[in-house]
């Protein structure tokens, strides 16, 4: 437990550098051109006087010049430090939006390309590292019975997906040798017996046993063929490691090869620190 807080305090610090260095990026554009412009503009405006423009450009440009010595110096503490906040704010703004529109336009390519593949043509393709078939979500077919250790087994493979860089496809409704039996009897154990009822069930596994924020990862869509309903769950990868809690021990799943693997310790922490590092 302590190797993982380590790491997680480890994957944070990751973090800090990229918005530190974006922030004294940030500061160094607010001294070096925000300042000049500034200077610029109030100079142009206020002090001009020659009616030649050429000629009141250059004088702007020989006192933003002087100005930015001045300010190099030390000469303008105040003005500085205010100029070098404000673009330390502009930085920090920028780095959060460049965060948010990778991992944005990622979601989209990644859920294009997997709503483009038809159904009959994915489950032809057969279980593999990005596909995975699973039965039903809490319907025992051996013990014909509702059995909850059931929802492990598929949250166990979301969270593999959801630590593997390129995330995967599960489709529930299907058996392992790709015959399709529906989610009939997944719907009968539900309170609300549908396609809604079905879709809350699954996100609410997810918010509670793997974090609410990793909700948005995972795109649920329905199919029906031949009358028999399929589940199709969309995994996209996540921006941070993925642990599911089993009694008081967290898990780290990574999905390898045509199943998902239970890493220890050391493996866990080696492959979060490559796959995110910043």
């Amino acid at each position: 437990m302590k190797r993982f807080l380590l790491l997680i305090i480890s994957l944070w610090q990751q973090r800090f550098k990229l918005y530190f260095f974006a922030a004294l990026i940030g500061a160094l554009t607010g001294v070096l051109i925000f300042y000049p412009i500034y200077d610029f503009i109030f100079f142009y405006e206020s002090e001009g006087t020659s009616d030649d423009i050429q000629v009141q450009i250059n004088t702007a440009l020989t006192y933003v010049y002087s100005q930015l010595k001045t300010s190099l110096m030390g000469g303008t503490p105040g003005k500085t430090l205010f100029l070098g906040q404000l673009g330390s704010v502009f930085g920090l703004i920028m780095a959060a939006i460049y965060e948010m529109l990778h991992w944005r336009l990622q979601r989209i390519n990644r859920l294009s390309s997997e709503i483009s593949v038809n159904l009959h043509t994915l489950i032809r393709q057969g279980e593999g590292p990005l596909l995975e078939f699973k039965s039903s979500f809490r319907w025992d077919l051996e013990q014909d019975r509702v059995n909850r250790t059931l929802e492990t087994v598929v949250l166990k493979t979301l969270a593999g997906y959801l630590n593997n860089s390129l995330g995967g496809t599960l489709l529930i409704g299907v058996t392992d040798s790709g015959e399709i039996i529906g989610l009939e009897k997944d719907y009968k154990s539900l309170k609300r017996q549908d396609q809604d009822g079905y879709e809350q069930a699954i996100i609410t596994a997810i918010s509670t046993q793997l974090g609410a924020d990793l909700c948005q990862f995972v795109k649920v869509l329905f199919h029906v063929i031949d009358g028999k309903h399929v589940c199709r769950l969309i995994i996209l990868a996540s921006p941070r490691p993925v642990f599911l809690n089993q009694g008081k021990t967290p898990k780290f799943y990574l999905r390898t090869g045509g199943g998902t693997r239970d890493l220890n310790i050391q493996e866990a922490v080696e492959f979060i620190a490559h796959r995110w590092k910043r």
